[in-house]
């Protein structure tokens, strides 16, 4: 029988190596790098970060006034990997924020990013602690398979931060050496990507980011506002940024949900005014939670293939996604994980309401303003968008130039005659096509004219003639001089089925008096335009009909 050791001292040990798998190898973004490092900030109460950038000697610093750390938070805190600020059950800072750290290793993106990173601290009253991480000292220490009490961070070199220590009287400056390529990015942009990345900071008067010394303002992303032409707020939100949309071209519309989310979604006017100038990036319908960006172009969860997602931008925040216990967030802390239930039920409310809402509002928006729209949409046919298209070209040769005293009373009338013109333009090519197809066939099967079609015919003619002297025109305006050209539906119908009583007969004695207001450029009512289409598609299906029997003689 097996002797058996009852007295049990496993325990676990960590390599030094799972720094590369949860930090250095896990943050690819420069943004998410510095975010981690602001939500420090924002985590210690601090007011203000400031980020400073030398490009040229590849170094960069991120300084803030937060509570600081002594010497035991440093080494018990900081550098215990996965220490979390919520083990005692707190979800908000001595200020009441919301914490946004929950895993205790957003720290190590901090490695990912440069060569040598060192870390100095100070409580209110207290002198700096900390130490240098050098990432090439770590390499070695994890070839050689050290245990993690094993690797001594190098001594501060105090050199580093003269001048960033004046009127520093507690908080903490992280200082980066020998950066990778990070720094490539111009300061505007990274301006602007913070200013998109981290909502407090544009809206929370009590924290304030720097870069280079310049506030990160609204004025970093105005160019954004300045293009948005549509906004639909859920849940009624409000904030200083949708506030300063004041180039929309309507009034914002209401979207509604139980969820406990509020936000935004915007078009802007072009596809390109969503681009980060000079970058690759562009602007997304993005997830925040406690303030913070989680979630980026959350779209490319349900993709529709429509071409409104070349347009569309916007904010949800979803804070009752944090909570404690719970931990939606993946590890490298730039997506959400996709099986967390707020998350499916966000997307589902996304998929199933808001997006198909705005999707076909956006379409009727851009329609309505003479822009183009989703052809995809089924709310207006082919032949409808069209005829809008063809009265957009149109109706700009008509209006007058600017500084004209009348612009903008032509403006309202083209307007005004926008969603009728686009039911006539239809109308007409509806009437031009079902009467032209029916003179060839008549002409195809050599169908004779009776006495009232002759007389309706020459009354016709001599009209035509008649005002061709009048305006001194001697040469022949018609291609068809026949006696079929010169007849309306009314006539060509009873040519084709040689009485009145037909179905084709019947539809042109009801469609004549509308069509002719239709072919005089008239305006119609509801009525007669619900009317028109009821007696066209009859008339419509007759006509295919018929002319699927025409046959060509040999």
């Amino acid at each position: 029988m097996a002797s058996v050791d009852n007295e049990n001292d496993f325990k676990f040990a960590i390599s030094l190596s799972v720094l590369n798998h949860l930090g250095r190898n896990l943050y690819r973004n420069f943004i998410t790098v510095l975010g981690e490092a602001i939500s420090n900030s924002w985590d210690a109460d601090a007011k203000n970060v400031w980020i400073d950038i030398d490009r040229q000697n590849s170094v960069f610093s991120i300084k803030d006034d937060g509570v600081g750390m002594d010497r035991e938070s440093f080494q018990l805190k900081f550098l215990k990997i996965g220490y979390s600020k919520r083990t005692d059950g707190r979800m908000k800072t001595a200020s009441n924020r919301p914490f946004i750290g929950a895993k205790g290793i957003g720290k190590l993106a901090l490695l990912s990013c440069a060569k040598r990173v060192s870390v100095f601290s100070k409580t209110c009253g207290t002198g700096y602690v900390g130490g240098v991480i050098d990432n090439s000292g770590l390499d070695e220490a994890i070839t050689q398979n050290l245990r993690p009490e094993d690797y001594i961070l190098e001594d501060l070199d105090f050199d580093l931060i003269m001048g960033l220590q004046d009127g520093h009287d507690q908080g903490t400056i992280i200082f980066f050496q020998e950066t990778k390529d990070q720094l490539k990015n111009s300061i505007p942009h990274i301006r602007k990507l913070l200013a998109m990345s981290f909502r407090f900071s544009l809206f929370d008067e009590e924290f304030t980011i720097f870069v280079n010394g310049e506030k990160v303002t609204m004025e970093d992303i105005k160019d954004l506002a300045d293009t948005t032409e549509f906004l639909w707020k859920i849940n009624e939100h409000t904030d200083d940024y949708v506030s300063v949309l004041r180039e929309l071209k309507r009034d914002p519309v209401t979207l509604t949900t139980s969820l406990e989310v509020r936000g935004f979604l915007a078009t802007v006017q072009k596809p390109r005014n969503l681009k980060i100038m000079g970058t690759e990036e562009r602007a997304t319908i993005d997830l925040f939670v406690n303030g913070r960006l989680r979630e980026n172009n959350i779209l490319r969860h349900i993709p529709t293939q429509r071409i409104v997602e070349s347009y569309i931008y916007g904010q949800i925040h979803f804070n009752s996604m944090d909570q404690l216990g719970k931990d939606p967030f993946t590890s490298s802390r730039e997506g959400i994980v996709e099986d967390d239930e707020n998350f499916r039920s966000l997307l589902d409310y996304l998929k199933r309401d808001a997006l198909p809402q705005v999707m076909d509002e956006w379409d009727k928006f851009r329609v309505e303003r003479n822009e183009e729209g989703d052809e995809e949409n089924p709310r207006k046919s082919k032949k409808e968008r069209k005829a809008l298209d063809l009265y957009s070209i149109a109706r700009g040769e008509y209006k007058p130039d600017k500084g004209t005293p009348a612009r903008d009373r032509v403006e309202m009338w083209l307007n005004e005659l926008q969603a009728d013109a686009a039911f006539n333009i239809t109308a007409y090519v509806d009437c031009f096509l079902s009467e032209n197809l029916l003179r060839k066939f008549i002409k195809e099967h050599n169908l004779g004219l009776d006495k009232k079609a002759q007389s309706a015919a020459t009354k016709w003619e001599t009209s035509e003639d008649q005002n061709k002297k009048k305006a001194n025109i001697c040469f022949e305006i018609r291609q068809d001089r026949g006696k079929p050209s010169y007849l309306d539906m009314d006539s060509l119908s009873f040519t084709v089925e040689g009485s009145r009583a037909e179905p084709l007969g019947k539809d042109a004695v009801r469609y004549k008096p509308v069509r002719n207001v239709v072919c005089h450029t008239g305006l119609l009512t509801e009525t007669a335009k619900n009317h028109l289409n009821v007696v066209y598609e009859n008339i419509k299906g007759r006509v295919k009909q018929l002319i699927s029997q025409a046959h060509t003689k040999p």
